[in-house]
């Protein structure tokens, strides 16, 4: 996390301390977007877009409220740059990435559903669940980034500065999976998938220094499980409206009412995307998280001995020292003979 060069830079425990501060925080931030998003859905009759509401207030709170905890310590307003949204040429083809890779990821979970199970969907073509669809996805589109804002943003930058990113990882993705729990019908093995999902969401950031990628892939896996698929987000079935599937066969391949979050081959698919991962991210890698390589060495200007800086002084002032006349001499030459040579060679010509 960078510092303007007039400011010192944060020591590690006041790095903890942002942290803490930015854990109430995020958890005042839910607190007062779900409030707000019921209490105008009901005064509006709009309880169908409670979700979306929520969703939105929620990113907007911590946006605001991280990049407020960042001008108090470092007197900088800079949303994008205390969020981990930096504005920058390759922002918009990094959430592309992420989406492929997310999208990808999410056809090769299903595969195994329909090879060693089956997958019975049901469309559903009535123009409002037309109109839903187009609302679960901006929702999930909130979704996902209020949670890489939560877990890979301002926490994720203030807990690496504390601890290291490799104890920044570990320890966030453990929390975004204990609060996963707190799902009904959670599994063990969606315990372990959501894990390593945190952890893929987490080297995301770790290549790229942003969370543009990451977004997009996040965004990416839970549209297609939820909107395109019809299949349910970790037990959640509500953002399913213009298809919607149930999954027969083993619960280790298909998850059961979990979803693929819950299937133990899911955890082989999201370890192989750590390996594409890697291999997207190599330039953005280089660009963004490598230091900037600065010249060293010795000064090559040094400056001329004194000695030899006042010997070219006195010859400056002493002018010249070759002086070269003027005016060619008339005379032919001190030599007796090219004299007399030169004289008789006049002679004849005037006599012609």
């Amino acid at each position: 996390m960078s510092v303007p060069s007039n400011q010192p830079a944060a020591t590690r425990p006041q790095h903890l301390a942002l942290f803490v501060a930015g854990c109430l925080w995020l958890v005042a931030a839910n607190l007062a977007a779900a409030n707000s998003a019921q209490g105008i859905a009901d005064r509006l009759h709009l309880v169908v877009f409670e979700p979306l509401l929520h969703q939105a207030f929620l990113a907007f709170l911590l946006l605001a409220g991280f990049a407020m905890l960042d001008w108090m310590v470092y007197r900088r307003m800079a949303f994008g740059r205390a969020n981990a949204l930096p504005s920058r040429p390759t922002a918009g083809q990094e959430w592309l990435r992420g989406a492929a890779l997310g999208w990808g990821m999410l056809l090769v979970a299903v595969t195994p559903m329909v090879l060693f199970g089956a997958l019975h969907p049901q469309l559903w073509l009535a123009p409002r669940s037309w109109m839903l669809t187009v609302l679960s996805l901006a929702t999930l589109a909130l979704l996902s980034l209020a949670l890489e804002l939560a877990f890979r943003g301002y926490l994720f930058l203030q807990l690496i500065a504390a601890t290291g990113p490799v104890a920044a990882t570990i320890f966030l993705s453990l929390l975004y999976t204990l609060l996963a729990t707190l799902r009904p019908d959670w599994t063990w093995w969606g315990f372990i998938v959501t894990f390593v999902a945190g952890v893929i969401f987490s080297v995301a950031y770790l290549r790229t220094h942003a969370l543009w990628l990451g977004w997009g892939l996040h965004f990416a896996w839970v549209a297609a499980m939820t909107v395109f698929f019809g299949l349910p987000l970790a037990g959640d079935a509500t953002y399913s409206s213009l298809v919607t599937t149930t999954a027969s066969g083993p619960a280790l391949v298909t998850g059961g009412v979990y979803g693929p979050e819950g299937a133990a081959l899911t955890v082989i698919v999201l370890l192989a995307a750590v390996v594409v991962l890697y291999r997207i991210t190599r330039d953005y890698a280089w660009n963004y998280t490598h230091p900037e390589i600065v010249s060293a060495g010795y000064p090559m200007e040094i400056a001329p001995p004194a000695a030899h800086t006042a010997m070219e002084s006195a010859a400056a002032s002493s002018g010249p020292l070759v002086t070269i006349a003027a005016i060619t001499p008339t005379s032919a030459s001190t030599l007796p003979v090219i004299d007399e040579h030169l004289r008789a060679t006049q002679n004849a010509e005037h006599q012609d």
